[in-house]
């Protein structure tokens, strides 16, 4: 490991707003689990969690922009957490937190019922079909959203990858889920989305590292959402 990753890991240890679940953490309740609201946020606001959330720039992004919500990005790097997290603590951001965990454990983590969307950003598609188990729109996952997420909560696709997202859109669909809003080609299509102006704007202009980049290289940016 560098140098520079042993610093971020270090200074990401002092974060008030950074929590750790290892394997054997898993095996019990997490001490914020059903208690983030109370012991961490202090409100009642709505809880948005992004999975592989990177350097936050999309957990960060949307805490700015929707201050009456409470943000949680996970993501198992610690060094990329640390970006979004100094972000937050430096513009003295309370309504974001960051989780590194594996997203296997989001159910030690957080209480049936506590979260109110869910953001997959720019996930690996696992391509091999023998990897299917390991997509987070598999089953597997699916049913692990469903346990953590309120009655007809959200769950928001973003990818670059377009066999990933029909796959996505054939799971909604297989499983009777409602589809809210779904593109091939989020930024030809935005204007037709049935969601309010400000989510519309926060859609498009938050960009994570990989939206860039794929962006920059030709990538149609694909969007789903839908209700479970």
């Amino acid at each position: 490991m560098t140098k520079r990753k042993l610093q971020r890991f270090a200074e990401t240890e002092t974060f008030q707003n950074v929590f750790h679940v290892c394997y054997e953490d898993s095996l019990k309740n997490f001490p914020l689990k059903g208690k983030w609201k109370t012991d961490f946020f202090k409100n009642n606001f709505p809880i948005v969690l992004e999975l592989g959330c990177g350097k936050g720039e999309y957990s960060v992004g949307l805490a700015e922009r929707f201050p009456e919500k409470n943000f949680i990005g996970l993501d198992i790097k610690g060094a990329r957490i640390w970006r979004g997290a100094k972000t937050a603590v430096e513009n003295k951001m309370t309504n974001v937190a960051f989780l590194r965990t594996r997203i296997d454990f989001i159910t030690s983590c957080f209480e049936d019922g506590e979260i109110s969307e869910i953001w997959i950003t720019f996930p690996d598609p696992q391509p091999q079909e023998s990897r299917e188990r390991k997509r987070l729109t598999s089953d597997l996952f699916l049913n692990r959203y469903k346990k953590i997420l309120k009655p007809e909560g959200i769950v928001h696709l973003k990818t670059d990858n377009f066999p990933f997202y029909e796959y996505t859109l054939e799971q909604a669909k297989k499983n009777n889920f409602s589809i809210l809003n779904f593109s091939s080609d989020l930024y030809a299509e935005k204007n037709n989305f049935s969601m309010d102006e400000k989510s519309a704007e926060a859609l498009t202009q938050i960009q994570t590292f990989y939206e860039k980049k794929f962006s920059d290289l030709g990538f149609k940016i694909c969007y789903l959402s839908f209700k479970m």
